[in-house]
C-alpha cells in the first residue's frame, strides 16, 4: 500500500482488501449539502497533497444558478481543499473500486472557508470547546421512496412493492411495511457496511413509504458527515431498485414531510459528565440551553427549513411541531425532552426538516443552545398538553424566515457573519426563483374564474 492509503480508516482498508483503488472523489458539501467536487485516478490523488475549486460553488443555488457575491466581483478565486482522510470511505455502488473523502475548503491564505457549511459547524463546535464542554448529538433521517418521477408536473407516488401494491401510509412501526421494499433496506445496510457507518435502527414511518434511520450519537462533525454520506448512499440504493429515495420535507400531498430530529447533549470536556443532569435532578445548564433553543430556533428556522417546500411541512396533524414549547416524552411541542437516565439527559430538536444540510442543520441547533448556555436565561413553563396550536414562533415562508435570521444579530455572530450574507444572497435568489414559476393550483381555479 502507499503512503495515503496507510492514513485511511479501517473500513476503507477492509473495503480495498488486496485490490488496487481505480479512482478518488474528492467531495466537499456546499451550501444545499449537495456534494461538489473532482473525481480523479487513484493514482494522481497519491501525487497530490491538494486541488483547486472556485469559491463560487457557495454561491450556487440548488436550480444551478449563480447568487450574487456579498463581497466583491465575481472573479471566483480558487480555494485550497484539503483531504480530511478521517472521512475516506467507499464507494460501493460503483463498478470499480471507488473512495470518497470529503475535503476541508481553505482560501490561499491557509485559512478555513468561513462559508463552508462543514466548517460553519466546526465554529460553532469550537466555541464549546472554548468554555470546556463537548456537545454530544444523534441526528434521526427520514425519508420517501417513490416511484420513479421523470416529469416534474407529475405528483410523486409511493413505490410499488414487493406484493404488487403500491406502498400505504398510516403503517408506522410496520415490520411489514418495510418488508415491502426490503431489497432496498438491504442494499442500505450492505452499503453502510462497507462505508463503515453505523446505524442504530431502521423502521416504518407514517407515510407511504416513508422510513426512519437512526444514527448512533457522537461528535458533530463526524455525525454530519455520516448524514452526507447516507442521503447519497441511500439514493443509490433505491435506484437500484428502480425507486428513487427523496429528502424532500414534503415530496406527497396528504402525507407526514420528512424530518431530521436532532438530539443534544453537552459534557464536561474534562470529565465526560452530562452538564444536563446530576444525580438527583436536571441543571440549570439544561434550562438554559432550552431558553437558548426557544430565544432564538425562530432566527434559526431559514437554516432548519432552507426551502419553500421546506413550509409545507410546519401543519398542524400531521406529526410535525409548529411551536417552539418544550415537553418530556412530548411529540407534539418543537422540543421534546426524551425519557432517559441522567447521564443520558438531552433535548430532541424536532423542528428541522430532512432537506437541510447535515452541517448547517446541526450548526444551528447547537448555536441557539450555545446562545442559552451563555445568556443564562429560563425557558417558559413546561407545556404539557398537545401543542399543535396556533403559534407565531414558526415563521410560515421563506422570506420571513430569511428576514427573522437577519434580525438575531447574536445567532449570525455565532455562525459567522460572512457565512451568514452568503447562505442569505443563495436563498434570497433561490427564493426569487420559485416566485416566478405558476402553479397548476393558479391555472386550475384562477385562470378562469378571477
Amino acid at each position: 500500500m502507499s503512503k495515503w492509503t496507510d492514513q485511511l480508516p479501517e473500513a476503507a482498508r477492509e473495503y480495498i482488501g488486496g485490490r488496487r483503488v481505480d479512482e478518488v472523489e474528492c467531495v466537499i458539501g456546499d451550501i444545499a449539502g449537495v456534494a461538489r467536487g473532482k473525481a480523479m485516478p487513484a493514482a494522481k490523488f497519491a501525487k497530490q497533497t491538494n486541488y483547486f475549486l472556485p469559491n463560487s460553488i457557495f454561491l450556487q443555488t440548488i436550480t444551478g444558478e449563480w447568487a450574487d457575491n456579498p463581497f466583491d466581483a465575481f472573479t471566483e478565486p480558487d480555494m485550497i481543499l484539503e483531504p480530511d482522510f478521517s472521512t475516506a470511505t467507499a464507494a460501493p455502488w460503483t463498478a470499480d473500486v471507488t473512495l470518497q473523502v470529503i475535503h476541508d475548503a481553505k482560501d490561499q491564505d491557509g485559512t478555513l472557508i468561513p462559508f463552508a457549511p462543514r466548517n460553519v459547524l466546526r465554529r460553532v463546535v469550537q466555541l464549546y470547546a472554548d468554555q470546556g464542554w463537548t456537545p454530544v448529538v444523534a441526528p434521526e433521517m427520514e425519508f420517501f421512496l417513490t416511484a420513479r418521477n421523470i416529469d416534474p408536473n407529475q405528483p410523486v407516488i409511493p413505490p410499488m412493492g414487493r406484493s404488487g401494491r403500491r406502498a400505504a401510509g398510516k403503517q408506522a412501526y410496520s415490520l411489514s411495511a418495510v418488508d415491502e421494499y426490503g431489497k432496498v433496506i438491504d442494499d442500505i445496510y450492505d452499503f453502510a457496511e462497507a462505508q463503515g457507518l453505523e446505524i442504530d435502527g431502521i423502521l416504518q414511518e407514517g407515510g407511504a413509504g416513508q422510513i426512519e434511520l437512526n444514527l448512533a450519537h457522537g461528535d458533530p462533525v463526524r455525525l454530519a458527515d455520516d448524514v452526507f454520506f447516507f442521503k447519497r448512499l441511500i439514493r443509490e440504493a433505491a435506484l437500484r431498485h428502480d425507486c428513487f429515495a427523496t429528502f424532500m420535507a414534503k415530496p406527497i400531498a396528504g402525507e407526514p414531510g420528512s424530518a431530521m430530529h436532532i438530539h443534544t447533549s453537552v459534557v464536561d470536556s474534562k470529565t465526560g459528565k452530562n452538564i444536563f443532569a446530576d444525580k438527583k435532578s436536571e441543571t440549570e445548564h439544561f434550562m438554559h440551553f432550552i431558553a437558548g433553543m426557544q430565544n432564538h430556533l425562530t432566527g434559526a428556522i431559514a437554516l432548519l427549513a432552507p426551502y419553500v417546500n421546506s413550509y409545507r411541512r410546519y401543519v398542524p396533524d400531521f406529526a410535525a411541531p409548529i411551536n417552539l414549547e418544550w415537553g418530556r416524552d412530548n411529540r407534539t411541542t418543537g422540543i421534546r425532552i426524551p425519557i432517559s437516565t441522567p447521564a443520558a439527559r438531552r433535548v430532541e430538536n424536532r423542528l428541522p426538516g430532512m432537506d437541510c444540510n447535515p452541517y448547517l442543520g446541526i450548526a444551528a441547533t447547537l448555536a441557539c443552545g450555545y446562545l442559552g448556555l451563555m445568556e443564562k436565561k429560563q425557558p417558559r413553563a413546561e407545556f404539557t398538553a398537545s401543542a399543535y396550536i396556533d403559534s407565531d414562533d414558526i415563521p410560515t415562508n421563506l422570506g420571513d424566515a430569511l428576514d427573522l435570521l437577519e434580525e438575531d444579530k447574536a445567532l449570525c455572530e455565532v455562525l459567522g457573519p460572512d457565512f451568514v450574507r452568503v447562505y442569505d444572497s443563495v436563498k434570497r435568489n433561490e427564493y426569487k426563483e420559485f416566485l416566478q414559476v405558476i402553479s397548476p393550483w393558479e391555472r386550475e381555479h384562477l385562470l378562469l374564474n378571477v
